[in-house]
């Protein structure tokens, strides 16, 4: 069907793929990282408190003293071209274009700060996106990671008149070639250490205890993450949850708690790796790569190596083709 000639401009029918992780500040500087703490910790699927009760802590107290110990950290692993997190993922999608076919665009955002999920559906959507498959890159399924990137962008999606068709990337905590590509890749990282690890610790990021009790599978899926992952390896991993905040319980064993205890039961040569995490980030690079070794270090550990997660690498492109194709059935065929 022709359009008569006054019609307005219409671009040529696209998919689109949008890639979504966790965020990162704009600079590492005490009020860039104040503005994404500010975003980040009010998400209410984050912080469960009420908001008359968590807010006045956040105003007041949070946010005026965490910045600066934040940016310091981010300082140490900020690279020329930004935030490591941001860079991964851009490069993931850069990756990733043209692998599905003319047709699929592929895009990526942060569920808090920039590139926001809300301006990259919009383009999308101007490009002439029509279908768009929402993937958030948390192989382990949390209301407080994949929960929330969905719903911002459903949020967005609903300010829209014309709405796109969409999908959602389910978790992929167990899928057979996200074990394969880990695989891989610890296997790869310990083939290039100059020490044989006498134990390899996988170190999930933390959540409250409460979340477990309330009914969100995010523990189980690590747990099950770990086993098959060490039984792929032929060795059993030593699990740990990283990143606590505040005073409530959080989900255990600790991974520093882990790291300090090891050297006394005898041993002093460890691995860690980040099963949980699809690019490396401030929690791998400075929490784990940085003061992971430090504690393990203080408390009578020789050898300490941080393995890379998957990022961009080969392994974890193909993964990421692989998982994104199954979910464009019937919308994108091979490129």
């Amino acid at each position: 069907m022709t359009p008569p000639a006054d019609h307005p401009p219409l671009p040529p029918a696209r998919i689109g793929v949008l890639l979504i992780n966790l965020g990162t500040p704009d600079a590492p500087e005490p009020g860039a990282v104040r503005r994404y703490l500010a975003e980040f910790l009010s998400d209410r699927r984050v912080i469960e408190i009420p908001p008359i009760v968590w807010q006045p802590i956040l105003r007041g107290i949070i946010l005026n003293t965490r910045p600066k110990k934040s940016a310091h950290a981010y300082a140490q692993i900020w690279r020329d071209e930004g935030s490591p997190l941001a860079v991964i993922t851009r490069a993931q999608a850069d990756a990733l274009n043209g692998a599905f076919g003319a047709d699929v665009l592929v895009d990526w955002a942060m569920r808090y700060g920039n590139p926001a999920i809300p301006d990259r559906l919009r383009a999308m959507k101007a490009a002439g996106c029509e279908r768009i498959l929402l993937a958030p890159l948390y192989p382990q399924y949390c209301a407080a990671t994949t929960a929330t990137a969905n719903d911002r962008a459903f949020a967005s999606l609903a300010q829209m008149r014309w709405e796109p068709a969409v999908r959602t990337l389910p978790p992929y905590h167990d899928d057979p070639a996200y074990i394969a590509a880990l695989a891989a890749s610890v296997e790869t990282a310990l083939g290039q250490l100059d020490f044989v690890p006498e134990a390899i610790v996988a170190s999930f990021h933390g959540m409250p205890q409460r979340t477990l009790d309330l009914g969100d599978p995010y523990h189980c899926h690590c747990r099950k993450t770990a086993r098959l992952l060490g039984e792929a390896l032929g060795h059993e991993l030593t699990v740990a949850f990283q990143s606590r905040f505040g005073r409530a319980r959080w989900l255990e064993p600790a991974t520093d708690a882990t790291l300090a205890a090891l050297p006394a039961k005898g041993v002093t040569r460890v691995a860690i790796v980040a099963p949980g995490f699809s690019a490396d980030c401030l929690e791998t690079l400075e929490e784990l790569a940085i003061r992971g070794r430090e504690t393990f270090h203080a408390a009578g550990g020789t050898d300490f190596a941080y393995l890379p997660c998957l990022n961009d690498s080969a392994d974890g492109i193909a993964l990421l083709e692989t998982l994104l194709a199954r979910e464009l059935e019937g919308w994108a065929g091979p490129a």
